[in-house]
C-alpha cells in the first residue's frame, strides 16, 4: 500500500511529518511504502528518521508550498506544483491509495473536489471526525468542509457517516443523529427541520434529533450537523483538553497532598488523555472524494501523523468509498422504485 504524505503540511515543518512517516512505516515493515511529496532539499535532511526502513519512503518533489495563511482557493488555482496539488494528483492517477496532510484544510478540500473527483451522486464531501463518548466512540461530520449545506447535503452526510460507522468503526446498526437544539423535531433552523424529513424517510436506524450534550453522551453513533457548527463544536472540544489539564495543575500545586494524589492517579489521567487528545485519532477522514484523503490538524506531533497514516490504511482496507457508492446507488434505486410505484 502507498500513502502520499503531504511533508510540507502543518505548523511544525517537514522533520516532524517525516518522523510521522517512519513511525508508520515501522508498524507496518511489510506493507506500506510512503511517498513524501513536498521540496526534495527539505525533506531528505530528515529522511535519517526512516532508519532501516528507508526502503520503504520515495520522495517526490514539489516545489511550492501553500502555507496556513493563505487563501484556499487562490493559493490552490496560482500554486500547481505544491505539495498538497502534487499529491492529489497521485491519488487522480491511482500512483498512491491515499493521500495525508495537515496543511491549509481549505486547500486540501481544494485538491480533493477538483483534482480527485467527488464521488457518484455525492454533491459535497465532509470532513468527519472520531468522536470520544461514554460508549464506543461516534463519528461527526461535517466539521469543516461546508459552512452553508442544504437538507440534502445533510442527507448524504448521514449516510456517508453511517457507512463510515458500520466498516471503520464496526458498529452493526449505527445510530444516526441530527444535531439541534432541541430533541423535538419542530426544532431548530429550516434547514434542519427540513434535513430531519430526509432523514427520516431513508433506511438508516434514525433517533432523531441530539443535542450538543448527548454528543459526549453516546445518544449517537453517527452525528450530522453542517461545517460551521461542526467546526465551532470540534474547536471548543479541542480547546477543552488543555483548559481541564490546566485547572488539574493548579489544583495539584496547591499543595503536597494534593501532588501525593495525583501521582497515584497517574495512570488514570493518562488513560483520559488518550482519550481526549487528537493525536490519539490523527486525522479526519475526507468522505465523498473518489480517493481516500485524511486531514491532519496544523499542530500535528509525529505521533499524530502516524496515526493518521495508520487511518488512511484501514480507510483503504475496509473499502469505505466503495461502500458509500454501493449504499447511494442502493438509495437511488429505493428512490426509483417509489416512483414507478
Amino acid at each position: 500500500m502507498r500513502i502520499a504524505v503531504d511533508a510540507m503540511g502543518g505548523d511544525k515543518g517537514p522533520e516532524v511529518i517525516v518522523a510521522g512517516a517512519a513511525e508508520a512505516a515501522r508498524e507496518h515493515p511489510d506493507k506500506l511504502e510512503i511517498v513524501l511529496v513536498g521540496q526534495r532539499d527539505r525533506i531528505e535532511p530528515a529522511i535519517s528518521a526512516f532508519g532501516d526502513e528507508r526502503s520503504q519512503v520515495e520522495i517526490v518533489n514539489a516545489s511550492e508550498v501553500i502555507e496556513m495563511s493563505e487563501s484556499p482557493a487562490s493559493a490552490f488555482r496560482k500554486k500547481k506544483d505544491s505539495s498538497i496539488a502534487v499529491a492529489a494528483r497521485l491519488v487522480k492517477e491511482r500512483q498512491v491509495d491515499a493521500v495525508v496532510s495537515a496543511g491549509n484544510t481549505g486547500a486540501t478540500v481544494a485538491s480533493a473536489l477538483v483534482t480527485i473527483g467527488r464521488l457518484p451522486g455525492i454533491s459535497r464531501p465532509a470532513i468527519s471526525t472520531l468522536w470520544p463518548n461514554k460508549k464506543d466512540g461516534a463519528v461527526v461530520l461535517d466539521v469543516g468542509a461546508n459552512h452553508e449545506c442544504t437538507p440534502k447535503n445533510l442527507l448524504q452526510f448521514a449516510i456517508m457517516g453511517e457507512v463510515f460507522a458500520r466498516y471503520y468503526l464496526e458498529i452493526d446498526q449505527p445510530r444516526v443523529g441530527l444535531l439541534n437544539i432541541g430533541e423535538e423535531r419542530s426544532k431548530g433552523n429550516e434547514l434542519v427541520r427540513d434535513a430531519y424529513e430526509l432523514i427520516e424517510n431513508e433506511d438508516l436506524n434514525f433517533v432523531g434529533n441530539v443535542e450538543g450534550r448527548d454528543v459526549f453522551e453516546g445518544a449517537a453513533d453517527v452525528v450530522v450537523c453542517d461545517g460551521f457548527v461542526g467546526n465551532i463544536i470540534l474547536k471548543f472540544s479541542e480547546s477543552m483538553y488543555s483548559f481541564l489539564a490546566h485547572m488539574v495543575r493548579e489544583e495539584i500545586n496547591k499543595g503536597i497532598i494534593a501532588k501525593a494524589g495525583a501521582l497515584m492517579m497517574k495512570g488514570a489521567f493518562g488513560g483520559v488523555r488518550a482519550q481526549l487528545d487528537y493525536a490519539e485519532y490523527g486525522g479526519a477522514p475526507l468522505l465523498g472524494v473518489n480517493g481516500v484523503t485524511i486531514i491532519s490538524h496544523g499542530r500535528s506531533s509525529s505521533r499524530a501523523i502516524k496515526n493518521a497514516i495508520l487511518a488512511a490504511v484501514k480507510s483503504v482496507e475496509t473499502e469505505i468509498n466503495r461502500h458509500i457508492e454501493e449504499r447511494l446507488e442502493g438509495a437511488r434505486d429505493d428512490a426509483n422504485k417509489q416512483v414507478n410505484a
